[in-house]
Order: structure tokens, then C-alpha cells, then sequence
């Protein structure tokens, strides 16, 4: 996940750029919120013009999607706002349409978009992994203690996906009104917000309103946290998330990276010496790579690797895209690319 910082940016001070890819409807405009230029993996709010259609088909990556807004007719069933899928690469989808128009989040997250014409999944999809809810109505919120240690009191999740390989997750979070946590923290992980509704405030950036978003590596500080009518967010991280809690807003991400592995080392040396030692977890030939496939199973990683079937795909060829906003942080990208490398877990 090899996604530049950004933070802080709102979605709403830039405008839709039509989709040209192969495979896509006329009617579908979008907005990068972040790009992945080595893998073309991103995440983007996506506008369905009334009247849109989309033939059945398959991406090549892992997709995971919410409605913001409106309703999509998928299949023969509606999805409206707040309904949530996760859709491993190779699941055929069924045809899609909207006569009014949505608004949805979508994340490619292992490679570019795409879309093949098909009704029947590809031979390697694990289908078993595809599922949907209407996360507003049918999860009820629960104590944000995904995390450890836990946040104050007034921060509610509902787990939307769960990875138990990575333990990469994707949650709903709510910040109730009055809200408040006075602590800075960061993470070993990357994480990634979208403000479906409502406005928060962070010490480093003032407000974040509805169609806030941010990319953020691992070690960045952020916090303090408010909100003081509240608001509900989509959150995701790409591997286990520990809250490291301190007071001090100063301090660096290679600061922060080395505190975490000191404390690594002292509940572990052993894992902390795997951690550091230069070929760890790094596939360097088909053995190692074949080993990997092994310890998770026939097929692919969902969370680590698209489907491929040896054929060239529509591949974005080029993609720029710039968030200009008041904070002067202008976001450029510029990608060719072939076929997507595989990725280390």
C-alpha cells in the first residue's frame, strides 16, 4: 500500500473526471482521493449519472465499495446508502444500473480498475470471501475497541472485513456528539478515512467534513480528536492495529517507528530480531513464493495479489491527478505500468 501521505483533503473541492477505462458505462465520473502509481491500486468517490448500466463482469482486483448516496440496482436487488460489499478480484458481478444516480466510495485495492464482461467467476476468484451488508441498519454499533488499547468513550465501530492473514480491517466508526480524546497516537499500519457524514476536528488539521478523507502511512502522529455534533466515517488499515498513545505532537515517524520496535523488544526479542533481520517476509524466487501460496491456501491472497491468468488486461495506461487545497499540498501522479507485481504480505 505504497500511497503518498494525504492529509488534509476534502473531496468536495474538486471536480468528477470522466471514466474512460475499458469495461465501464458511460455515466460513471470519479474523484482519485489516493493512487498507488506502482500498482495503480486506489480509492475513489464515484458518481453514477442516472440512467448508467454496467454489463456483468469481474475486475482483476479486490474491490470494496459503500453507497453515500442514492440506490444502485445490482442484480435484482437494491443497494442503498450505507450498504457495504467487499468483492475478491475474479468475482463476476451482475449487471449494474441506477435510474436516479449514486454516489459511492469504491477501493481497488490491489490493483488499477477494471472490468471484464463475464457471468461466471474467474477459475481462481475465492468467492467464498464475497460479501455484502446494509451496514446502517443490520450491524449494530459496538465499543471501538477494535484497537488496543482503546479509545475513549463516545468512539462506536461496526467490522465490516477482516483479514485474518494480514489483520488488514474495514469498519464503520462513529464519533458521538461531544466528543473528545486529548491523546496523540500512531500506528504500525497504514490507515484510510472517508467522512460519509458529518464533521471532526484534529489538532493538525481543524476540521474534517463530510467528503473528508486521508491517506496516512504508518508512525504519523494525529490527535488530539473532537467532534462536536458527531459524525460516521469508513476506516481502513492494512495490517494490525495498535493504538500507541503518547503527549507529544512533535515527535517524528522514525521516532515513532523506533519507539514501537523497542517495545517489540522488550515483550519479544525474537520477534523483534524477525522483524528487523533484512530478508524478512520478502519472497526472492519461485520456491519462496510458492511456499507463501502454501501457507495461505490454494489460489491467491485476496488482500495481497489480483487474479491473473498470464493474458495482458486494459491497464490504465496514464494517470495524473492533483489535489489542490488550502493546505498547499498538491498530490501529482504519473503511471505506466504493465501488469501488477506481486506484493509482499
Amino acid at each position: 500500500m505504497a500511497r503518498p501521505h494525504i492529509e488534509p483533503f476534502c473531496d468536495r473541492d474538486v471536480h468528477f473526471k470522466n471514466m474512460n477505462l475499458p469495461g465501464f458505462g458511460r455515466g460513471m465520473r470519479y474523484k482519485m482521493l489516493s493512487l498507488d502509481g506502482d500498482t495503480g491500486a486506489c480509492t475513489m468517490t464515484v458518481q453514477f449519472d442516472g440512467g448508467y448500466r454496467q454489463t456483468p463482469g469481474y475486475s482483476w482486483s479486490e474491490l470494496e465499495f459503500i453507497v453515500i448516496e442514492g440506490s444502485l440496482q445490482y442484480g435484482d436487488r437494491t443497494l442503498r446508502k450505507g450498504h457495504y460489499g467487499f468483492i475478491p478480484a475474479g468475482y463476476a458481478m451482475p449487471a449494474i444500473s441506477t435510474d436516479d444516480g449514486a454516489l459511492v466510495l469504491m477501493m481497488y485495492n490491489t490493483g488499477e480498475p477494471s472490468l471484464v464482461e463475464a457471468e461466471q467467476h474467474h477459475p481462481l476468484a475465492q468467492a467464498d470471501l464475497y460479501h455484502d451488508v446494509d451496514s446502517y441498519m443490520d450491524i449494530p454499533w459496538a465499543m471501538g475497541n477494535v484497537a488496543k488499547p482503546s479509545v475513549a468513550a463516545g468512539c462506536l465501530i461496526k467490522l465490516l472485513n477482516y483479514n485474518p492473514i494480514s489483520h488488514a480491517m474495514t469498519f464503520l466508526y462513529c464519533m458521538t456528539p461531544a466528543f473528545y480524546q486529548d491523546n496523540i497516537s500512531y500506528h504500525d499500519c497504514a490507515e484510510e478515512s472517508y467522512h460519509l457524514w458529518g464533521t471532526s476536528w484534529m489538532m493538525q488539521f481543524g476540521d474534517v467534513p463530510t467528503g473528508g478523507y486521508f491517506w496516512r502511512p504508518a508512525y504519523i502522529n494525529h490527535g488530539a480528536f473532537a467532534s462536536e455534533l458527531g459524525c460516521i466515517a469508513l476506516g481502513r488499515v492494512d495490517s494490525k492495529l495498535f493504538n500507541h498513545f503518547h503527549y507529544n505532537p512533535w515527535t517524528t515517524p522514525v521516532e515513532n517507528q523506533l519507539r514501537s520496535a523497542a517495545r517489540v523488544y522488550q515483550r519479544d526479542p525474537l520477534l523483534y530480531r524477525w522483524m528487523v533481520s533484512h530478508a524478512h517476509n520478502h519472497p526472492h524466487g519461485p520456491e519462496d513464493f510458492e511456499q507463501s501460496q502454501v501457507l495461505r491456501g490454494e489460489g491467491f491472497n485476496h488482500q495481497a495479489a489480483s487474479v491473473s491468468d498470464g493474458k495482458q488486461h486494459a491497464h490504465w495506461k496514464s494517470h495524473n491527478h492533483v489535489h489542490d487545497h488550502e493546505h498547499g499540498h498538491d498530490h501529482d501522479h504519473d503511471h505506466e505500468h504493465g501488469h501488477v507485481p506481486h506484493s509482499h504480505d
